[in-house]
């Protein structure tokens, strides 16, 4: 059985290129006992990958040259040797990285229902943006109802979710995204109560006029000079999650840090930054929840998924170019 993987051939300065990584195709090896052998059906293709490639320290170790590149996946059990716990037929989620089949002893990896969602579902919404979002935005950000929440990325995977559970929450939300076909999107079919076109617009007079009196939080995935913009808008007490900021992750040159973070101090405000993985222990709390929102019909999912692991490359390009809405996910079977 022959196995195909994107492997990481180099560290990319600035925005990688395709030869950063070299697809190749290897023997499956014979499992050990207590492993199960999965068949890879979706890869998650995530901003954060890009900065597990730096050799720098990070709340993760870095992916290391000559490694499957690093990915949240989902499939399918094909083979099980004694294994404890699962079984073939059984579908997985966890860390398979970027290529078509995975050996695990079960590490990291947990059993999901394809009854109740989609295979995709658990790497978007019941997946780590999912996580990443629920617990940003209820631990970090500490929304309250009638909060002005303001959400940069607001099309993407944790933007989105972040967005629909403040307004579950009963929170006045205010997007930010790039292109008018985005901002619609977040406006008619998730429910934002407005949306500032980034591209198109000036993001300091959006602010102004859909939060006249300020916001109590930002959450914030893109850095840069919308993160200073908002900083200029804070409430007293505000709050500011920092989960991402995909504007400042190619930077040749050194990262552009806030300008106005004055204002936490004036506004007597918070900036916190989140990793999701350390609230694995209440995964499943959180799913349960937006499960059953989703269920009702409060939070609505969506992935955009490509096809094909030879065009890993093309598609991991659509996170910093924008081309996408929810969810990035390359289908490989």
């Amino acid at each position: 059985m022959t196995n195909r993987q994107q492997i990481l051939a180099h560290r990319p300065v600035g925005m990688p290129t395709k030869d950063t990584w070299t697809l190749t195709e290897t023997e499956v090896p014979e499992l050990k006992d207590g492993e199960v052998l999965i068949r890879n059906q979706y890869v998650s293709l995530d901003p954060a990958m890009r900065g597990w490639m730096n050799d720098a320290r990070s709340y993760i170790p870095p992916v290391q040259l000559g490694e499957v590149m690093r990915a949240g996946t989902v499939g399918e059990v094909i083979k099980a040797n004694n294994h404890p716990t699962f079984k073939v037929g059984d579908v997985l989620s966890g860390w398979g990285g970027v290529q078509e089949y995975s050996i695990t002893d079960g590490t990291n990896y947990y059993q999901v229902d394809t009854r109740l969602a989609p295979m995709p579902t658990y790497i978007g919404t019941l997946g780590m943006p999912g996580m990443t979002a629920y617990f940003g935005i209820l631990e970090v950000g500490k929304i309250k109802e009638g909060d002005v929440v303001v959400v940069s990325g607001a099309a993407g995977a944790v933007g989105s979710i972040v967005g629909q559970i403040a307004k579950i929450k009963g929170c006045h939300v205010v997007g930010i995204a790039g292109g008018p076909d985005k901002c619609k999107y977040v406006v008619e079919e998730l429910g934002f109560d407005a949306c500032i076109d980034y591209k198109n617009e000036s993001v300091a007079a959006g602010l102004k006029t859909h939060c006249p009196k300020g916001m109590d939080v930002y959450f914030d995935n893109v850095g840069g000079e919308i993160l200073d913009h908002c900083l200029a808008r804070l409430k007293m007490n505000a709050r500011i999650v920092i989960c991402g900021a995909i504007s400042q992750y190619n930077n040749r040159e050194n990262v552009q840090g806030p300008k106005n973070y004055l204002s936490l101090l004036v506004n007597r405000a918070t900036m916190q930054g989140m990793v999701v993985f350390d609230y694995a222990p209440k995964y499943g709390e959180a799913a349960l929840q937006m499960g059953q929102w989703m269920a009702a019909g409060k939070l609505k999912s969506r992935e955009d998924i490509y096809e094909g692991i030879e065009n890993f490359y093309e598609t991991f390009t659509r996170l910093f170019t924008g081309e996408k809405k929810g969810k990035l996910v390359l289908k490989l079977v």
